[in-house]
């Protein structure tokens, strides 16, 4: 293979792509069907435009993709203000209604396949069936606008069809998938109170069964608000009733024929809850509305994934994951949307990519992480499989390094789109990424999308080029959360995204700017845990790990690794006398695997002496981060403001034996 660097062109799009694409067709029709007229000759000029008149940019969007409202909008942006910015006022829309208006005979809807079930494909009128099925079973419960209804379930069709269900009835999404453990579940699901539950019996995942009814009994104790559970016979088929009036299975509710209807809600009716952890306290519960996912991802996806009518869209994810979320985005735009469930390296580690060959995937959505343990594999997936029909690959998660490129382009193929791109869960979409009429440069992010003014900021707010600063959006975006469930006053909001530059939105990635406005990622600039796009905060560690006699305290923190990996040590302090031996690490790794996820059981485990504090003892998790990838103590820092320096000084100490540490010697 060749040796590529940072910024080495690897692929331009063809003419045919170019002029097929629907980023093409929007600027043509801008050019000629809007009044007054714009005029681009390029994207970044079509950028420049989106971002300085950005009330005429979504206005374009809302046209162009002729969104369906029931009421027109009075405005488009009531006050441009971060946060509190309130889009398409008086406009009535609904989610469910706009997925649905892309039936067609012609394709399916869904397909789906899985370590228990195989290849099955579900058509948009079987899909209509059963939504509206479960949505007429919901309102006779008395489900109703504004009530949440939550999920316990893997990646499976009736996970959307019971979110499809929610939304078209104007009632609130949340789900978790059942890897995680009934405390991390129950600390998201108690503060949303959900009258609803949707959950799984069990499912596969490398080849091992694992039985979730005991784990769901937990989270039926431990929310309060529940009325009803259903349960998908998923690992155990042949179950039968449950027996219990309010415990019931999904034949139960799919009994007769429902009629499908789509209460019409304001554009900013929260839609779902997601969950972003900080490092203190319960996970965040983030609340985004119907209107701005539709228009966010209508243009997110059909305008910088180029997705169509027909195509065949598929993203390795679970319903913890925000890109779930946005892979239903799919159906918004008439797309075939593909689910997978199970172990992405079984029974071998090309299965994902036979799974694309054989189903035809022309969208494939991935994790860099992915892509680099597929790189360091060795696969040849262009080689041992038939993938013509593959044009665009999203790399997201993590950033994805110049070699990930070059393996993509290698052992994928040649002619494949490559777009890495960075955006979260807090906005439900990205900020930076692909566009079909740009080249793709190893290591870079193709752009920044319609509408997102992301800039790098140093730390006195002035913009940066061609150096790396803080990833912020100076403007507002119609996908940003309504507010936090729980938070009165919108003060945990606030203090997210807007107490380092007032009135700007700061992510938490360090970026790059280039000249040609590219851009490049060089992982997070705080402490939240994103391993394999799963965000934690690194107090739910903590809580799992503290739990166990022998710990006294923890620390924890994750580093972005050149080469596109992710390690994620852990600190601990323990009980006097004790010392940390091998059963030790084990059970501590099981705790965090059962009360919380396999995703993110720590690579290493450490015993400290103590763990550094702030004078109002906080953990010092940020600094330490900054300290074992290769800061000096006073510039990650200050010594004055820390209840006890020595600890930080130990933690110098250990990033001069880094390599040890991460190989866990």
């Amino acid at each position: 293979m060749r040796t590529i660097r940072e910024g080495s062109l690897l692929w331009e799009p063809s003419r045919e792509l170019v002029d097929q694409a629907n980023m093409t067709r929007y600027i043509n029709w801008l050019g000629v069907g809007r009044n007054p007229r714009v005029r681009v000759d390029n994207y970044h000029d079509l950028w420049d435009w989106s971002v300085g008149h950005v009330e005429d940019f979504w206005a374009s969007i809302w046209e162009f993709y002729r969104i369906k409202a029931s009421k027109p909008y009075t405005s488009v942006l009531g006050e441009k203000t971060m946060p509190g910015a309130r889009w398409f006022g008086g406009a009535e829309l609904n989610y469910a209604e706009h997925v649905f208006r892309n039936s067609s005979p012609a394709h399916p809807a869904l397909l789906f396949q899985s370590e228990i079930r195989p290849l099955t494909a579900l058509s948009w009128a079987d899909l209509g069936r059963q939504v509206a099925s479960v949505a007429t079973w919901l309102r006779d419960l008395g489900v109703r606008r504004g009530d949440r209804v939550a999920a316990y379930l893997p990646n499976i069709p009736e996970a959307v069809v019971a979110f499809l269900a929610c939304a078209a009835l104007g009632a609130v999404w949340s789900s978790c998938s059942p890897d995680f453990g009934s405390r991390s579940v129950v600390d998201r699901f108690r503060q949303i109170g959900p009258k609803v539950l949707f959950a799984v019996d069990g499912y596969q995942y490398g080849g091992k069964p694992f039985d979730r009814r005991s784990t769901v009994a937990e989270l039926r104790r431990g929310l309060p608000t529940l009325e009803k559970t259903v349960t998908v016979p998923y690992l155990f088929p042949d179950q039968g009733g449950t027996g219990s009036e309010d415990a019931l299975t999904w034949e139960d509710i799919l009994v007769g024929e429902g009629l499908m209807f789509f209460e019409q809600v304001p554009f900013e009716t929260p839609l779902w809850i997601l969950y972003s952890s900080g490092t203190t306290g319960l996970p965040k519960a983030i609340v985004q509305g119907q209107g701005g996912i539709v228009v966010e991802h209508l243009k997110y996806l059909g305008l910088h994934q180029d997705l169509q009518p027909g195509d065949r869209f598929f993203s390795f994810v679970t319903p913890s994951w925000v890109v779930w979320n946005m892979l239903l985005g799919g159906l918004l735009v008439g797309a075939t949307v593909l689910l997978y469930d199970g172990n992405p390296v079984y029974p071998d580690p090309g299965v994902l990519w036979k799974f694309i060959a054989d189903t035809g995937t022309s969208h494939f959505g991935t994790s860099a992480a992915f892509l680099t343990a597929c790189m360091k594999a060795g696969l040849e997936p262009g080689k041992n499989h038939d993938l013509t029909r593959l044009k665009f690959i999203g790399s997201t998660g993590s950033p994805l390094p110049p070699e990930g490129f070059e393996w993509v382009y290698g052992q994928v193929g040649s002619d494949t789109w490559l777009a890495s791109t960075a955006g979260g869960t807090d906005v439900c979409t990205a900020f930076l990424g692909g566009c079909p009429l740009l080249p793709v440069h190893a290591g870079e992010l193709q752009c920044r999308l319609l509408g997102v003014d992301a800039r790098a900021f140093d730390d006195r707010g002035r913009s940066l080029v061609d150096e790396v600063g803080e990833l912020v959006i100076t403007g507002p975006m119609p996908s940003m959360p309504l507010f936090f469930w729980g938070d009165p006053g919108n003060q945990k909001y606030f203090d997210s995204y807007f107490d380092m530059y007032p009135g700007i939105w700061r992510h938490g990635d360090w970026v790059k700017i280039t000249a040609r406005g590219s851009g490049v990622i060089y992982g997070r600039s705080d402490s939240t845990l994103n391993r394999m796009g799963v965000r934690m905060g690194s107090s739910e560690i903590y809580s799992a790990v503290e739990d166990l006699a022998e710990v006294a305290d923890s620390l924890v923190v994750g580093l972005e690794l050149p080469e596109g990996g992710y390690y994620m040590p852990l600190f601990v302090v323990l009980r006097e006398g004790l010392v940390l031996d091998d059963p030790l690490k084990a059970r501590i790794r099981h705790a965090i695997r059962t009360s919380l996820t396999p995703r993110h059981v720590p690579d290493g485990i450490f015993q400290i002496t103590e763990v550094p504090r702030t004078l109002n003892g906080k953990k010092l998790e940020v600094p330490v981060k900054k300290i074992l990838a290769g800061a000096s103590v006073e510039t990650a820092v200050n010594l004055d403001s820390i209840r006890n320096p020595a600890a930080m000084i130990r933690f110098a100490e250990l990033a001069r034996e880094a390599v040890n540490i991460r190989e866990g010697k």
